[in-house]
């Protein structure tokens, strides 16, 4: 996957794109997926780096959504479990099976989640995982080593999905490029081109280089997630808002602090949310928090009392207590939330998705989550069809295996998440001097996998590497700041940054940076 490549395939175009999505997170990525493997000529633009927002900071889950059964959204938590187990077949490198254990500490709650997660089994049908059980509270303790002791009953256990959001992302947008269609990054769209009120097009900025141009398109699907609302106001400014974004914000703390194989999950908290402590790449995520937000920015950063509200938290239900001092990382995203009626808060929103035509023609794809992105650019695509008044094809997507797909594990467990692609990355680490050196004795990404997102992944700036093509910013981002030098020394030589043009990439990286480190005032 080349920018330069495919940017000359797009020039060269004289025709207008069959399909041009706009957005380069899960939803976007799906889309263009989706078309492409239908055999639609299919164009994808995305103003920043792929998952760059919402898409790259969850809660690593693939899940039916345990909060959604008790809100009675049957259909919701069916359509997630059959897409949670497509999403296990189609990648496994990326996404697998992962035990959750619910600590029970009181007498009624013990039946109260040993029926519901049954019945959450039941609904997966023949896409679903093992079954849940209960557990005594010996086996309880045993899988949860660091589980606050005091008043704990029993536990019960069930299996859910985890995966790596980002690079998840990566392999879509190399799916995308495998199918013949056009990923591409740093491609801002800033307007509509119109033919009598109807949407036949847009004027793309490269930020890369600030060349505009225009392109050409028989339909245009607006997949932006939390930023929705901005490009439907750029096609009618009077547009009404229909995002209500939710802020949920993680820490992420050493595997000392759990070491069991298991995610603890706590049914209910103050803010009416699920909450988890998950193992995920050798550390363990805490998570989530839900506040209304009205500001939508491109970096959103954890607030105070979000990261105080974790750390009590996991105080709570950890005998480690974690301290501010601690945690590694902080992250925070911006759930895509539809509006609903009577001012409900954000927590008792659906994840449903909605699909959204203005009287220009351009299609709006808002709402959902990760794991029922396949099903999303499904009804989505399909729409596109009926809209331009083309036959229907069908779509391939529900079986399709996304780019890299393997069930082979590697002898390093981080090169997982490249599957098909482990062998030749390790060739080329070969290739190279000091090729499987580590960039940091607490991370286990090696100097090589910096290269190898330059020339396969698109990769563009520090921020690229170590954030999404690596995960390094998410894990630790002191370690991440640490080696941010040596990451723009080698990708300056890929990319030909001259002195002054690392140095930028250097300052850039650290301002974003400094939002993932861990205040030093939090809780004091």
């Amino acid at each position: 996957m080349n920018r330069e490549r495919i940017l000359d395939k797009v020039r060269a175009r004289a025709e207008p794109w069959e399909i041009l999505v706009i957005g380069g997170g899960a939803t976007g990525l799906g889309v263009a997926v989706d078309a492409a493997s239908r055999g639609y000529a299919t164009l994808l633009l995305e103003q920043h780096d792929f998952a760059k927002g919402t898409s790259s900071r969850s809660t690593k889950l693939i899940h039916g959504g345990i909060r959604y059964l008790k809100q009675g959204n049957i259909g919701l938590v069916m359509e997630s479990l059959k897409e949670r187990g497509r999403l296990c077949r189609n990648a496994p490198h990326l996404v697998h099976h992962h035990s959750f254990i619910v600590p029970i500490y009181t007498w009624w709650e013990g039946p109260f989640y040993g029926v519901g997660m049954r019945i959450y089994d039941r609904m997966a049908g023949d896409l679903g995982l093992k079954p849940s059980k209960s557990l005594s509270l010996e086996e309880t303790r045993k899988r949860l080593p660091t589980i606050e002791p005091e008043g704990l009953r029993r536990g019960v256990i069930y299996y859910d999905g985890q995966f790596d959001d980002a690079r998840l992302a990566v392999s879509l947008a190399r799916t995308v490029d495998d199918l013949g269609g056009c990923p591409l990054n740093y491609m801002k769209v800033v307007g509509f081109i119109k033919d009598k009120g109807v949407v036949a097009g847009v004027e793309v900025r490269d930020e890369l280089s600030g060349n505009e141009i225009e392109v050409r398109a028989r339909i245009v699907v607006n997949a932006t997630g939390a930023y929705t609302d901005s490009i439907r106001k750029l096609d009618d400014a009077a547009s009404p808002d229909m995002i209500a974004a939710s802020q949920g914000s993680h820490i992420v703390l050493s595997r000392d602090f759990h070491p069991g194989e298991s995610a603890i999950m706590i049914p209910h908290t103050e803010d009416g949310r699920v909450l988890f402590a998950v193992p995920w790449h050798d550390h363990v995520i805490v998570g989530t928090t839900d506040v209304g937000v009205n500001d939508i920015p491109l970096e959103p950063r954890p607030m105070r009392e979000e990261l105080d509200f974790l750390l009590t938290h996991a105080a709570k239900y950890l005998t480690g207590d974690p301290t501010p001092s601690d945690v590694l990382s902080t992250f925070s995203g911006l759930r895509p939330l539809v509006k609903g009626e009577g001012g409900a808060s954000t927590a008792a929103l659906s994840r449903d998705h909605s699909i959204v035509i203005a009287e220009s023609g351009l299609i709006t794809i808002a709402g959902g989550k990760w794991t029922t992105y396949r099903k999303m650019a499904e009804d989505t695509v399909d729409q596109a069809e009926t809209l331009a008044g083309w036959d229907e094809r069908p779509c391939r997507t529900a079986t399709l295996p996304v780019h890299g797909a393997s069930e082979d594990a590697p002898v390093e467990p981080h090169l997982h998440v490249y599957g098909s692609d482990t062998a030749a990355l390790c060739a080329m680490a070969d290739e190279m001097p000091e090729g499987r050196s580590p960039l940091h004795e607490a991370l286990p990404y090696w100097r090589a996998e910096v290269i190898w997102g330059v020339r396969h992944e698109m990769a563009h700036t520090i921020e690229d590497v170590l954030a999404r093509r690596m995960r390094a910013l998410f894990l630790n981002a002191r370690a991440a700041v640490e080696i941010a030098p040596t990451v723009a020394e080698l990708m300056a030589g890929e990319l030909g940054w001259d002195d002054d043009m690392r140095r930028q990439q250097i300052a850039q990286f650290m301002e974003t940076a400094s939002g993932y480190l861990m205040p030093e005032n939090s809780r004091e």
